[in-house]
């Protein structure tokens, strides 16, 4: 049977913000799809395509949107499909359809963002054709006023040169928070490092050479409460001293921002992980997967 895969309208949110109320039972987290749902219709546009696919009735039983981080990366997101009709390809259908989408606009490889403990959304995912390609979580250093215990400065030019040897560029694949999007990943080229440096902040860890990276991105409304943010796409760090300067240095930042909260990128590995912990950063529950299709050869 042929899915019928079309661009998403207005008058589609009932159906999707009613699969959407299920899609988790097991879990006491509220879907953000019902929120954003007529935003992304308003703001589909030519680096965006929104769609959903429909049920033989003409309901709606799926949404999906794509988007163009750059001129050869694209991004999935918001993959959901009515608990009553998976496994009947309505998923894979509107893959296939951002796929050929985003090859048209020049795209050579397509990633996604999935929960770790999401087991259906990551097999989905794999079925789709996109593969593992790392893992991150959030660290929360509390925004104040605090004085780093290792010089740090603003030297986009030393941040690029560690970040490009360092082993978290590994561990995430060249990947961090994309300057654009707040849920999307995307390749951190030195070109960003020297724009974010200008209008946003870069962090150098400097001793005895360079020591640790970050830089933040944007500040922006949290979407998990009432209050702002502030959103660095990547931390890394040589060691646990260069990790207490990082977090102090983005702690003072966040404090002069005025922001509520902050979040910080960084690899799932046992060493940041634990090096985040030790200099009381705060660390988010679990760890997200990002995958990865070449489109190339599709």
């Amino acid at each position: 049977m042929s899915i019928r895969v079309r661009q998403a309208r207005h008058d589609d949110y009932d159906d999707v913000a009613a699969f959407c109320a299920d899609v988790w039972p097991d879990r006491e987290m509220v879907d953000y799809i019902p929120e954003v749902f007529d935003r992304w219709i308003d703001s589909d546009g030519a680096d965006q395509r929104t769609v959903v696919a429909e049920a033989a009735d003409g309901s709606v039983v799926g949404v999906c949107q794509g988007l163009l981080l750059s001129p050869t990366e694209a991004w999935l997101q918001g993959m959901r499909v009515d608990p009553h009709h998976r496994g009947g390809g309505h998923g894979l259908a509107m893959v296939e359809d951002l796929f050929a989408w985003a090859r048209e606009n020049g795209a050579t490889v397509a990633r996604n963002m999935v929960f770790s403990w999401n087991g259906a959304g990551l097999g989905q995912s794999v079925a789709a054709g996109f593969e593992p390609t790392c893992e991150f979580r959030w660290a929360h250093p509390e925004p104040r006023d605090a004085n780093p215990s290792l010089p740090v400065a603003s030297d986009p030019a030393a941040a690029w040169t560690y970040w490009t040897h360092s082993d978290a560029r590994t561990a995430l694949s060249g990947l961090a928070l994309d300057p654009g999007r707040s849920w999307a990943l995307s390749e951190l080229p030195r070109a960003t490092l020297d724009r974010l440096a200008d209008e946003q902040a870069v962090f150098a860890v400097k001793a005895s050479g360079t020591r640790g990276m970050a830089c933040r991105v944007r500040t922006t409304e949290d979407p998990a409460d009432d209050g702002s943010l502030a959103e660095y796409a990547v931390g890394a760090w040589a060691d646990a001293d260069a990790a207490a300067a990082l977090f102090d240095a983005v702690r003072s930042d966040a404090a002069a921002l005025g922001v509520d909260r902050t979040r910080v990128l960084i690899p799932e590995t046992p060493r940041h992980v634990a090096e985040a912990a030790a200099a009381r950063a705060g660390i988010s529950e679990w760890p997200d997967f990002v995958l990865t299709a070449d489109l190339t050869g599709l």
